[in-house]
């Protein structure tokens, strides 16, 4: 089966402001008396095929401004640092969907996915390396996000393999790979020559980072069929 979309988004283009920020208060409050909170930043990701729209939570602060359903989320927010609870409830209600307890670690960045079935709900929590790749250079990983789908490659079409034999909620660290190029990849299952997702013509930046994720079911043949997506990570400048 062979599925194509090509979902890219900014979704970390505070990273400058928020480190712009943090020196800036830092600065600020070097002889007062304030004390500031330590602070994580997170962005959220409903990768649940057939997850309702929903919002999201951390604590008792709401974090989207409109419900957000399968493959959509939002872009990093500010959060403070330690144990806290994250909460997904049905768009528009106070019932919840699923909630667990995260622990965010100061001037960390991390990406929440939902993942997995209804009534096999699961989250993903994962540290994002949020550092400028080296010269021309952009920066990816991957991750499986499909509850059925079998261990998965991510390979570049007619090219090299960049990352091999993840299974469910596997992942890789972010590689480095040539920017200001474009790329078709393909999803592959593990070993073999069957692509199970393509995504055409990805334009990755220099200077860049992005997760390209496996998603959907390979059951499905609507919109909860099997997809390859991109989001962005972060730009620098």
């Amino acid at each position: 089966m062979k599925n194509v979309q090509h979902n890219s988004r900014r979704w970390a283009g505070i990273v400058g402001t928020m480190c712009l920020l943090a020196v800036t208060l830092s600065s600020c409050l070097k002889n007062s008396n304030t004390v500031t909170p330590d602070t994580a930043a997170l962005t959220v990701i409903n990768a649940s095929p057939d997850a309702p729209a929903l919002d999201f939570y951390l604590d008792a602060n709401k974090a989207n401004a409109y419900a957000f359903g399968y493959g959509s989320g939002i872009d990093y927010v500010a959060a403070y640092a330690g144990h806290r609870t994250a909460t997904f409830t049905v768009g528009g209600t106070q019932t919840s969907y699923k909630s667990d307890t995260l622990t965010l670690g100061k001037n960390k960045y991390y990406s929440l996915f939902l993942t997995n079935t209804v009534g096999n709900e699961q989250l993903l929590l994962l540290s994002d390396t949020i550092a400028r790749p080296d010269g021309t250079k952009a920066g990816i990983r991957f991750i499986n996000l499909s509850p059925d789908a079998p261990a998965v490659d991510l390979a570049i079409k007619s090219g090299d393999v960049l990352v091999a034999n993840k299974s469910f909620k596997g992942y890789s660290k972010f590689l480095p790979i040539n920017g200001t190029a474009k790329y078709t990849f393909e999803i592959r299952q593990t070993g073999t020559a069957t692509v199970l997702a393509t995504i055409e013509n990805v334009t990755l930046n220099s200077n860049a980072l992005y997760t390209v994720s496996l998603q959907g079911l390979t059951s499905a043949t609507d919109v909860k069929k099997l997809v390859g997506k991109v989001q962005t990570n972060a730009q620098f400048n």
